[in-house]
């Protein structure tokens, strides 16, 4: 699906998300460090933990809203949020105040996100999500991979003139939001969605229902379990790098030797990992598009498992570096197919709030993945990299389990009865 063909919509939010995402990334890693000096390390390091459980509670709402009221509406107040808190934020002359504007930030781009997916998957043919989809992380991943650079100069040394151009660059995403996308929610879930009522108890019943949904469940479980690998790339990954990886030459010319280890390497091995991103997305989607989703989850998983634990088995910097292509191979596999599964899997009328519930992934996958540096204070790092090995393979048997209670129909553009499917 050439990017030629694409409805309006999507392409006003391709070009406004990815601005978005570059100006997000020059400052937000800098944010844990502003807090520490702030406020202290221990003190940061609890507030720091709230941002996320407000995010997983708004993008319940946000799913709910999509569904509800309609995806350009929720898209608009999550947008309009961001830019009144990063205008708040340039503002502040207090380190409270940048706390409620980072927690503004969370809770607008988690009440954003789940509309902004349902709108894709309203827009897009079933056989063209994973590419549109692919398209859209890889838009985020410039962001990801850009931003920092720029970051660790403007914002250390034009901080205010930096966050007055993210304001900016925001406010004229939601104005675009505002006066050229136009809503996507079918009409007939539209009417039916007017019926309905809408607050907490409304909210429960929903996704009490969603939750129930055990085929669901298995796609939520199986995907913390991915999470938790993936977040080891800034947690268990530094402590090994740091703690058994010594410093050698990544190249020699005569004389000449590039050292590299500890923080740096860690700096290039997660560098790496986007980078890859970026350039291999497309490429990777198009090799895969004739996989089914059963195969691409599967795969994905055991890769994700392989990647990370085949580093505990060298401290040699180029097969480090060959362990993170194989990791993230497992991540080009996996994003746009999950983004695409749920968007099939998902009654019409619920997508926005399936998108929303699939956030618990990462929630809980973060607060779990940091145990395995627990783990590392009395298991040698084989032992910590099997654990993360056994993550992978668990997920992948969960994935069989899944696939074999969804009808065979189920992908082929057929309707399938989610009712049924809950029930088994």
């Amino acid at each position: 699906m050439s990017w030629l063909t694409w409805d309006v919509n999507l392409k006003v939010r391709l070009l406004g998300e990815t601005l978005f995402h570059v100006c997000y990334w020059m400052f937000f890693p800098f944010m844990a460090l502003h807090f520490s000096e702030a406020f202290g390390k221990d003190t940061a390091g609890i507030l720091l933990m709230l941002p996320p459980l407000l995010g997983v509670y708004a993008s319940l709402i946000g799913g709910q809203m999509a569904d509800r009221l309609g995806r350009r509406p929720t898209m608009l107040l999550g947008a309009g949020l961001q830019t009144v808190m990063l205008g708040l934020f340039t503002l502040s002359s207090s380190p409270w105040i940048d706390y409620i504007a980072f927690i503004g930030l969370g809770v607008g781009g988690s009440l954003y996100w789940p509309a902004s997916s349902a709108m894709v998957a309203d827009l897009t043919p079933e056989e063209d999500r994973r590419h549109v989809f692919a398209t859209f992380y890889t838009a985020m991943n410039v962001g990801v991979v850009f931003g920092p650079v720029l970051g660790s100069f403007f914002y250390i040394y034009y901080r205010t003139p930096l966050l007055i151009v993210c304001t900016a660059v925001t406010l004229l995403y939601t104005l675009a939001i505002l006066f050229i996308i136009k809503e996507s929610l079918p009409g007939e879930v539209k009417n039916q969605a007017a019926r309905s009522t809408f607050g907490l108890k409304e909210q429960w019943r929903s996704y009490s229902v969603i939750f129930s949904d055990k085929v669901f469940a298995l796609y939520i479980i199986s995907g913390i379990l991915v999470a938790i690998i993936m977040m080891q790339l800034d947690l268990y990954m530094a402590v090994y790098i740091k703690e058994y990886v010594p410093v050698q030459p990544l190249f020699s010319w005569g004389d000449f030797s590039f050292m590299i280890g500890g923080t740096k390497l860690f700096g290039w091995m997660v560098g790496l990992n986007g980078l890859l991103v970026v350039l291999f997305t497309l490429v990777v989607t198009n090799w895969t598009a004739r996989w089914n989703d059963r195969r691409a989850f599967i795969i994905s998983s055991i890769i994700f498992g392989l990647g990370m634990a085949m580093m505990g088995l060298t401290t040699n910097v180029w097969l480090l570096f060959g362990c993170i292509a194989v990791l993230t191979l497992g991540e080009l596999i996996r994003t746009p197919v999950a983004q695409s599964f749920v968007s099939k899997y998902a009654p019409e009328d619920q997508r926005g709030q399936y998108m929303g519930a699939t956030t618990l992934q990462f929630s809980i996958g973060r607060f779990f993945a940091p145990l395995l540096i627990t783990a590392s204070q009395w298991m040698p790092p084989l032992g910590v990299f099997g654990i993360i090995l056994l993550c992978g393979l668990i997920s992948a048997y969960l994935y069989v389990i899944m696939f074999r209670k969804l009808p065979a129909t189920f992908g082929t553009g057929e309707t399938h009865d989610k009712g049924t499917t809950a029930s088994m």
